[in-house]
């Protein structure tokens, strides 16, 4: 399990720069239970490294993350709001993180994948990516990454992507205000997201910590009963049959 999240460590001047992967390259970084547990094990290491200025979240291979392994939530509801439970309180662990969350978006960040580019407190990604919430296509209720992406961009443009569904490229979730810095390509990814953490890392940490705290409690993300209650309703929707239906026309099982 512990391979499916590889935390690394590194030395920025007088900064010390952690750098979390999820690691299910195979499904393209979908979360899996599995792969959820190692989020929360690496989430609560981080937690204690006071030690730590800057986190880079980014996933292996070519995806950042695929969203919710739907797959493993046909014909079970309650092992989805199982998953669905982990998945809510992983955002506000990362949120809640003391250090900056830096989201190094290298692929496709898909529903639930997309909304940890919203959970983290900077998200970089290149022109050609695929980001989006396509949850309603599929008959499936996006709600525990609604109040993330709320908060990101805003209650009117959250209500257009959330309802519209579909996929963005990366430059759109640029423009739209998704995404903070924006590569012009997959090449030029890894330069923008070392000056973003350059910067980063120069600053004050205390300060950095400071400012960070208090912006979670000036949007409210330190309420976990909102996420969790976006579980439940999400759950709900998936069990329904035609919600079933539909994942078994989409995803072939």
């Amino acid at each position: 399990m512990s391979l499916l999240a590889h935390l690394e460590f590194a030395t920025h001047r007088d900064a010390h720069v952690a750098t979390l992967t999820l690691c299910r390259e195979d499904a393209r970084n979908a979360m899996s239970l599995d792969l959820l547990d190692a989020l929360h094990a690496k989430a609560d290491e981080l937690a204690t490294r006071a030690d730590i200025s800057v986190l880079v979240l980014t996933g292996a291979g070519k995806a950042f993350c695929a969203g919710m392994d739907l797959k493993a939530v046909l014909d079970d509801n309650a092992f989805a709001l199982r998953l669905l439970t982990s998945l809510a309180d992983i955002t506000v662990k990362i949120r809640t993180l003391p250090m900056v969350t830096v989201a190094r978006v290298n692929g496709a960040a898909i529903g639930g994948g997309c909304g940890l580019t919203c959970v983290c407190d900077v998200a970089i990604t290149h022109a050609d990516a695929k980001l989006g919430f396509p949850e309603v296509d599929m008959g499936v209720c996006p709600a525990v990454v609604a109040p993330w992406l709320v908060r990101k961009v805003g209650a009117g443009r959250a209500r257009r992507v959330l309802l519209m569904g579909g996929l963005m490229t990366g430059a759109d979730a640029h423009t739209l205000g998704m995404v903070d810095h924006l590569a012009p390509d997959l090449a030029s990814l890894d330069a923008t997201v070392d000056a973003v953490v350059k910067h980063l890392a120069a600053a004050g940490p205390h300060a950095l910590k400071a400012t960070k705290k208090l912006l979670n409690e000036l949007d409210g993300s330190l309420d976990q009963s909102i996420v969790r209650e976006g579980a439940r309703l999400s759950a709900h929707v998936l069990g329904t049959p035609q919600t079933q239906a539909s994942l078994r026309s989409k995803i072939g099982k």
